[in-house]
């Protein structure tokens, strides 16, 4: 059962995080998955986390975390060791064979390793040891996320023969200049911004036009498919511009 630790403020865990006399808002595109089976534990890091500004998504085995990243990886994943189904450990080494870029913040007793170098070599980022307090908990997950954002691609960008300058708004692909709309240009921005990175069709929508309700799906369809077919060297067997089925897309350099 994860206890905070004693040093720490009590009303703050697992009732109100909101009073832990600091507030740094996460940007709205930042997601936390929880994996954690106690349900108790599992509501307070969706509400520590929520209080923050992050969005939260929880599950309590290892494999619906498994299933649940692959569906769409998230900014972070705070993931106890002991899990039913798939054990913690095996957890932690699928989830950053998926998306290496991903940290992974784990919850471990004093049992359950013996040293940080053990627990590295797992693939986690970092870890807390229970029992924790919250403030602790969420600077160690602001610090991995701060150490694996990707830094947007303001000035020049390159996969295979194509070359951008997304300052200029310039792409040259074997030599040639390729003629790209603004919308294709600004769809192939944010995916290279967010490479290796499952996107919905929503999320697209959202980002590239603006809002929620655009007529169709079919218009991210669309502009997929004029990148593949300026971009890619087999349109019909696309490398980098991907889809993954039932999701959305994703962009591999």
């Amino acid at each position: 059962m994860l206890r905070v630790a004693e040093n720490s403020q009590p009303s703050s865990f697992p009732g109100t995080p909101q009073k832990l006399g600091y507030r740094s808002m996460a940007p709205s595109t930042d997601k936390i998955l929880v994996v954690e089976d106690d349900r108790a534990v599992q509501r307070a890091l969706k509400r520590l986390f929520e209080a923050e500004g992050y969005s939260v998504q929880a599950v309590s085995d290892g494999n619906t975390a498994v299933e649940t990243f692959r569906a769409a990886a998230p900014s972070a994943v705070v993931l106890d060791l002991r899990l039913p189904g798939i054990p913690g450990r095996e957890v932690c080494n699928e989830l950053k064979k998926h998306s290496p870029s991903v940290p992974i913040i784990v919850l471990s007793a004093a049992s359950d390793v013996s040293d940080k170098v053990l627990l590295l070599e797992l693939g986690a980022d970092d870890y807390v040891t229970k029992p924790f307090s919250p403030r602790e908990l969420l600077a160690r997950v602001r610090a991995a996320l701060r150490r694996t954002t990707r830094p947007t691609p303001t000035q020049k960008f390159s996969f295979d023969d194509v070359h951008i300058d997304f300052t200029k708004m310039e792409v040259v692909r074997e030599g040639k200049s390729v003629a790209l709309t603004a919308q294709e240009f600004k769809m192939l921005k944010f995916m290279a911004q967010n490479a290796e990175r499952v996107i919905t069709r929503d999320e697209l929508l959202n980002e590239v036009w603006g809002y929620h309700n655009y007529p169709s799906t079919r218009t991210v369809d669309n502009h997929i498919l004029k990148l593949r077919q300026k971009l890619e060297k087999d349109p019909a067997n696309p490398v980098h511009f991907r889809t993954v089925h039932g999701v959305g897309y994703k962009f591999v350099s």
